[in-house]
């Protein structure tokens, strides 16, 4: 079977490297990893991977925008997108409510239950 490929969009280096980790260890998934939104966008459109996770906070061009824009580009419309957010009080945080994100995962999550949740989210099967 082939590996699942998912690309990681977040400006935090040490997320990257759990992320990258976990994803590896416990499902034996590539991951790509970008820091920016616009390294994000490029990496889709070459890459295509299977899924993203999108940090909702980062500096220049946040998970919000970003997303917009893989949404409206044909080439990674149909790409599913998880968006990862940082716990806020009273919901989620301005504009998240209103994407239609494949899903979101709230930070700090465990590493080791990432893939098995992205797996859910996105009914493929384990």
């Amino acid at each position: 079977m082939i590996p699942k490929r998912i690309l990681i969009v977040d400006d935090e280096e040490g997320i990257l490297a759990v992320v990258r980790i976990g994803l590896k260890m416990t499902a034996g998934w590539e991951v790509l990893t970008a820091t920016s939104g616009a390294e994000g966008l490029e990496m889709a459109k070459t890459e295509q991977p299977d899924a993203i996770l999108l940090d909702v906070m980062m500096p220049d061009m946040d998970g919000i925008a970003t997303f917009r824009q893989l949404q409206a580009d044909p080439q990674t419309q149909k790409i599913p997108v998880i968006l990862l957010t940082a716990k806020v009080r009273g919901g989620a945080p301005n504009g998240v409510s209103d994407l239609e994100a494949a899903g979101a995962i709230v930070k700090p999550f465990d590493a080791l239950e990432l893939a098995e949740r992205i797996t859910n989210i996105l009914g493929w099967t384990p």
